[in-house]
């Protein structure tokens, strides 16, 4: 018998691997963050090449979380999104449902259109955009029916499904949820259409906007538009030295070619004060869940302080 979606009430936070980690260490923070502390799910960057150097480690994501979904038992999992082009969209649903049984209903698509790499390391098309988001909306429109429809027959531009079986359903009824990332007007309108959980990822798409966007969009469609959860979140960095802090923001603004101003704008940087404070304009803005990072390593001590003195104001 499958288990039915509850809505969650209060604001939830997550951590997600973008820097580049072994799998020994991936491993091992996965194991801390589900036995010992106050995050609720653990996501995973969708990409084959490494947020960094490209002599990094970097696992392939569904995989990695696979073998997580069995060393946890408590936080939700997904991928902080999954990038549509990786993979057709039948084959995206039946590793969605296989691993909802793996981890006994933990499990949430996370997806995105994609994000190209212009020099084609691996040899994948990523398409050009406009391609790219028609396919995305019908990877969507596919994922959809296998999930809720018996033997469903589809006839896209793209992507098709000839009434296949489909067997075991998904653990969590109607289906996993499904989070949305991205920020075009063409994604905000799929949020509206499909996303449980909306996340405006993209620099330069601030929350207010794209909620009103979407609200509309979902009157357009007749949804109700309080069915969707907003994500936010975004980099990490706590440390209360202040010269430490000031090494850290001159790094992140060179690495990412944005100013101080944007960054903690866009991040959460600094004393343990200033991250809280970050926290708390994120969730007066309505957001109901963070999603946080780090770069360009992963600091465990860091993380712990997060969820030790910053979550628990918020929960």
């Amino acid at each position: 018998m499958g288990r039915t979606v509850m809505a969650v009430a209060g604001v939830s936070f997550g951590y997600c691997f973008e820097a580049p980690v072994s799998w020994p260490e991936m491993l091992g923070i996965a194991r801390r963050l589900d036995e010992g502390s106050n995050f609720d799910s653990l996501w995973i960057a969708d990409s084959l090449l490494p947020n960094g150097d490209l002599d990094e480690p970097k696992l392939e994501a569904w995989t990695a979380l696979a073998a997580i979904a069995q060393a946890t038992s408590r936080v939700r999992l997904g991928l902080l999104v999954a990038a549509n082009p990786y993979r057709h969209p039948a084959l995206t649903a039946k590793i969605v449902t296989t691993l909802d049984h793996i981890s006994d209903g933990r499990i949430e698509l996370g997806i995105g259109a994609g994000w190209p790499d212009p020099q084609r390391r691996f040899g994948i098309d990523f398409w050009d955009r406009h391609e790219r988001l028609e396919r995305f909306l019908e990877a969507l429109q596919v994922i959809k029916l296998l999930w809720t429809e018996r033997r469903p027959r589809f006839e896209g531009r793209y992507y098709s499904v000839n009434e296949p079986p489909y067997s075991p359903g998904n653990v969590q009824q109607p289906h996993p949820p499904i989070l949305i990332g991205g920020g075009s007007e063409p994604m905000l309108r799929a949020m509206a259409q499909y996303a449980d959980v909306a996340h405006p990822m993209v620099e330069g798409v601030d929350l207010e906007t794209a909620r009103t966007n979407v609200n509309a969009y979902c009157d357009e469609v007749g949804r109700d538009k309080r069915e969707i959860r907003w994500a936010g979140g975004g980099h990490l960095f706590l440390h209360d030295d202040p010269q430490v802090q000031r090494r850290a923001i001159e790094f992140a603004a060179d690495h990412y070619g944005q100013t101080e101003t944007e960054l903690r704008r866009t991040g959460l940087f600094g004393s343990a004060r200033d991250v809280r404070e970050g926290v708390r304009q994120q969730v007066d803005q309505g957001v109901d869940e963070l999603i946080v990072f780090q770069l360009p390593h992963v600091h465990t001590k860091s993380l712990l302080r997060f969820s030790d003195e910053i979550i628990p104001d918020f929960t």
